[in-house]
């Protein structure tokens, strides 16, 4: 069952910012031809989304591997099994949410790539939510970690490697 629920995790996650996302970018922007583009364009979108992808991959694969577990919550909801220990070094050392940033990059990648004001909007709005997220994610963290998740958080950025709280 544990299995199930984790590759139900992995899968959500996937179909949900690797797929949908840039769909609904592309939808939301008047479905423009995505091919043929500029070479500069390309190569920065392209520069863009794998490097998201990696980060993303590399926290989820690191997580899976040293934490036993996925940090993938749904506004409090536990979707695949959670870590038992507070992740605190390899991707998550350069950020506490690198799954999350390396999707944000992928995305700005399809921005490019779509190159509208759409596509920048409907990121804006899943920016503003996943903000809301993380911060539910976050008060959970404080609860299940306290003192040692504080200290994190004052030495690791939200989303960058440095923390603007010092």
């Amino acid at each position: 069952m544990k299995f199930l629920k984790e590759l139900f995790g992995y899968v959500l996650g996937g179909i949900l910012f690797v797929g949908l996302m840039p769909a609904v970018m592309w939808l939301f922007s008047g479905r423009p031809a995505l091919l043929p583009i500029g070479t500069v364009q390309l190569t920065v979108s392209a520069i863009l989304m794998i490097s998201g992808l990696a980060m993303s991959i590399w926290s989820i694969v690191y997580m899976r591997r040293k934490g036993n577990g996925n940090p993938m919550d749904a506004f409090g909801h536990e979707v695949a099994p959670r870590t038992s220990h507070l992740m605190t070094d390899g991707p998550y050392r350069i950020s506490r949410n690198p799954m999350l940033t390396g999707t944000f990059v992928y995305l700005t990648g399809v921005c490019v790539w779509v190159a509208t004001w759409q596509a920048v909007a409907v990121f804006v709005v899943f920016i503003v939510i996943m903000l809301i997220q993380v911060s539910t994610e976050e008060k959970r963290l404080r609860r299940d970690f306290g003192d040692e998740y504080a200290n994190y958080c004052r030495r690791t950025g939200r989303f960058t490697p440095f923390s603007f709280r010092k």
